[in-house]
C-alpha cells in the first residue's frame, strides 16, 4: 500500500475557514475576552475531517513566505484581486500554528527570495 503525504495550504485553509462563518451569516465567534476564534475553530474541523476521511500517513502545513516573492516581483497583478486581510484574522494565525503543534503536524515556510537578475 502506498503511503500518502498531505501538504496543507495553510493560508488557503485559514482564509476559507474564516470566510465560511461569514458566508453562513453566523455571528462572529469570540472568547469571553473578545478574541476572534472562528478561523481557528473551523481550521481545526477542516484538518480533523481531512484526517478522518483520507487517513494520510504524513501531513505538513505549509505557510507562504512573508514579504515579496519572485512571482510578485515578476507579475505585479499576482494578488491584484485579493482583498486585504480582515483585521481580526492575523491574531488567529498564531493560534492556528499552536493548534498545528498540538496536533503534531509540522509546519514549514521559507523566507521570500528576491528575483535573480
Amino acid at each position: 500500500m502506498q503511503q500518502r503525504l498531505f501538504l496543507i495550504d495553510s493560508y488557503g485553509f485559514i482564509f476559507r475557514a474564516y470566510h465560511a462563518r461569514a458566508r453562513t451569516k453566523a455571528p462572529p465567534m469570540r472568547t469571553s475576552t473578545g478574541i476572534s476564534t472562528e478561523a481557528v475553530f473551523i481550521f481545526n474541523n477542516m484538518i480533523r475531517k481531512l484526517t478522518k476521511s483520507f487517513e494520510p500517513e504524513y501531513m505538513a502545513a505549509i505557510f507562504e513566505s512573508i514579504g515579496k516573492t519572485k512571482r510578485e516581483e515578476e507579475f505585479a497583478d499576482y494578488k491584484a484581486n485579493r482583498a486585504e486581510m480582515p483585521q481580526d484574522l492575523p491574531a488567529q494565525i498564531g493560534y492556528v500554528r499552536q493548534l498545528l503543534g498540538a496536533m503534531n503536524i509540522p509546519s514549514c515556510s521559507s523566507p521570500a527570495t528576491k528575483p535573480t537578475t
